[in-house]
């Protein structure tokens, strides 16, 4: 079985769903290592993109993916617009026209997705940025793929991006606003990563 324009829907949907949920968390991340907005853009972005889904129904994933992406570029402030955007941008290139997605398609756009965050922002793994969510994210969803399973693809993800989150705890920030903060960044988790975590697990979700 593969995912279709329903999926990305529901994708999508689950997102904005688990951004409202946890946009006062969000905040709280950001206020010690950024602006504490991270969690007001990130709902008020999702929120306009449930709009625009709404305004015009996407046919195919790969169009929903690429309205999400324009939409977050210009309503959502700070890096979080343009990286996701980027994120969003590189994964509907790279699933095209496809109507039926399957396991290989999905972990390419997983990694089309994380190498257009790493282009846009230049962090690596380790400076505790989203980055330390998608690398293991899409490793693992590589490793997945190979079962031809689509949902044990956006498991593997989901778990890996999670874990990634938790591991930005005790990290040195090198990129991006946390890293004026030097040591005083090391014991607060990216919020950047956990927003990432929310996204593959709610892409898991829409799978089930």
């Amino acid at each position: 079985m593969g995912l279709d324009v329903d999926w990305a829907v529901r994708w999508l949907t689950l997102s904005a769903e688990a951004m409202a949920e946890h946009r006062v968390e969000l905040i709280e991340l950001d206020r010690p290592i950024g602006d504490s907005d991270h969690g007001e853009n990130m709902d008020r972005g999702f929120k306009a993109v449930m709009d625009k889904l709404a305004e015009s129904p996407p046919e195919t994933a790969g169009a929903a993916l690429k309205l999400t992406a324009m939409t977050l570029m210009s309503k959502v402030g700070g890096a979080a617009g343009p990286l996701y955007g980027t994120a969003f941008l590189r994964a509907a290139t790279a699933l095209g026209d496809t109507a039926d997605i399957d396991a290989g398609t999905l972990a390419a756009a997983l990694q089309a997705a994380r190498d257009g965050i790493v282009a846009r922002g230049k962090a690596e793994s380790g400076d505790k940025t989203m980055v330390d969510a998608w690398t293991p994210a899409v490793d693992a969803s590589a490793a997945a793929a190979g079962e031809g399973d689509v949902r044990k693809v956006l498991a593997a993800a989901a778990d890996a991006a999670e874990a990634g989150a938790v591991s930005t705890d005790p990290m040195l920030a090198r990129k991006g606003r946390a890293s004026y903060l030097g040591e005083r960044s090391i014991g607060h988790r990216d919020p950047g990563a956990v927003s990432s975590a929310l996204i593959l697990r709610a892409a898991a979700g829409a799978a089930e």
